[in-house]
């Protein structure tokens, strides 16, 4: 086994960037050990002043945003517009979380009469462990992280092996704010991360698959600590027959093909009524022949390339499985002849059927199956024929349908139209596969805190 992490360039033939030593189990113990030793400091200094701490380190991820947006884009190809838009979006919810943390913490009097006053408070667990995925980097620390500092817990985190490089310049920005110890870093494969897990850890929050999610959470039974996990998706988008589909086929592009495809949340299975549905697949393959897949720093490109060789590889094998029982490719399905790395292009499918791969398993990747429907009732079924519910759509122009089709879509948030769930004040989650607990708002806090009542008499 290699002591280090070698970080490569998925959109530049794999090149090697850098590497990063991983962590040994000595490093790991100590790591923990010493989180658990600052812990109790930490929460004694009360949130004002762990929140004027924290906002040191947005300082300097605010004037660390070129090279941060640079690295992520190198590291795991996220084109660079969005790699720079993600990073803005990452330091106005930090903004969120500081500003109003306080408020959502603050202690609330649940009963009062002329005898007694009963309050609940919100105390930290302890430690936490974090494990983290690789596909929004900075983002990812923000909602999985940052909440849990706040409340008063030490974390140690461990980001995904594929993005060494942005876990390490993390860290040093960490250490830089005078934060050691209070958030930590340990690096390294799944290895890693089972042996953080196994230490004297009170809560885990985990960021990735269900099969991964489920031995973290047999893990945190036997120690019988809380989770917060948030696994994958199968997001449904159901397109009903009055849509105007000018208004929301760049939408439906976009939420089904950003950062490559790689996003838990975004849209995985498309559901149109038949009578809009050739339509609407014409529309988003001639969307799709004018976007440009290519170099992730390069300004002008849609697409850059999947994270690594490993997920086109899946990606191949799911398209193979579809075509090998009557899929049929619209657009796309190949790798592009031109480019050296982990490319592949947007895929568009159809003549789905419920035994494929790429209607019953999570496709992470730029590849997109559409089905029709012609009644609610079917689509509403089609939607829910998933072991996952993590995120829905709708798209309709009548609003009572819309309200009836998000309740009745099983899934942690669905939204209507051009609107979206994204936003720091909302919770973030799923049901079934797709993950236990919140994170983001104020029910996201809930989950990194233990709920105290106190009781006194006047």
């Amino acid at each position: 086994m290699t002591n280090t992490l070698i970080s490569t360039s998925p959109g530049n033939s794999y090149a090697i960037l850098g590497e990063v030593s991983i962590s040994t189990d000595i490093e790991i113990e100590n790591t923990v050990k010493n989180a658990r030793a600052a812990q109790k400091d930490w929460e004694a200094l009360g949130i004002e002043s762990r929140i004027k701490k924290l906002h040191r380190l947005l300082d300097l991820i605010t004037s660390n945003t070129e090279q941060i947006a640079e690295i992520v884009s190198k590291e795991m190809g996220q084109p660079i517009t969005l790699s720079t838009s993600q990073t803005a979006g990452a330091i106005s919810s930090f903004k969120w979380n500081l500003q109003n943390a306080p408020g959502i913490l603050e202690p609330e009097i649940t009963f009062e009469d002329e005898l007694e006053i009963n309050q609940v408070i919100h105390e930290p667990y302890g430690v936490g462990a974090c494990i983290m995925a690789w596909n929004f980097p900075l983002p990812n620390f923000v909602w999985s992280v940052l909440p849990a500092l706040i409340a008063g817990n030490t974390m140690v985190v461990k980001y995904s092996e594929e993005i060494p490089l942005f876990a390490k310049m993390l860290e040093g920005l960490c250490h830089k704010a005078g934060l050691e110890d209070i958030v930590s870093f340990v690096f390294g494969d799944g290895q890693v991360g089972a042996k953080l897990t196994d230490q004297n850890i009170d809560f885990i929050s985990f960021t990735g698959s269900y099969a991964v999610g489920q031995t973290l959470y047999q893990k945190a039974a036997s120690k019988f600590i809380p989770v917060i996990l948030e696994l994958g998706g199968s997001s449904p988008a159901i397109v009903f027959d009055d849509t105007d589909l000018d208004s929301i086929v760049e939408k439906i592009y976009s939420n089904r093909f950003v950062n490559c495809g790689q996003f838990c949340s975004d849209l995985k299975r498309l559901i149109v009524h038949n009578s809009i549905k050739d339509e609407l697949t014409q529309k988003l393959v001639e969307i799709a022949k004018a976007k440009k897949v290519g170099d992730p720093l390069s300004k002008d490109t849609d697409m850059g390339p999947l994270v690594a060789e490993r997920q086109v590889l899946r990606l191949e094998e799911q398209l193979a499985d579809a075509l090998s029982k009557g899929a049929k490719i619209e657009h796309g399905g190949k790798r592009p002849a031109n480019l050296s790395g982990a490319y592949f292009e947007p895929t568009i499918l159809s003549s789905i059927s419920k035994d494929m791969k790429v209607w019953h398993e999570e496709v992470f990747g730029p590849m997109l199956p559409i089905v029709g429907f012609d009644t609610y009732e079917e689509a509403i079924t089609l939607a829910n024929d998933t072991e996952f519910g993590l995120t829905g759509y709708v798209y309709t122009k009548d609003q009572a349908l819309a309200q009836k089709a998000m309740r009745d879509i099983k899934a942690g948030g669905v939204s209507a139209n051009i609107s979206h769930i994204f936003r720091p004040q909302n919770p973030f989650g799923g049901c079934k596969h797709s993950g236990i607990g919140r994170e983001n708002g104020k029910y996201g806090y809930h989950d990194v805190c233990q709920i105290k009542i106190l009781s006194w008499e006047k």
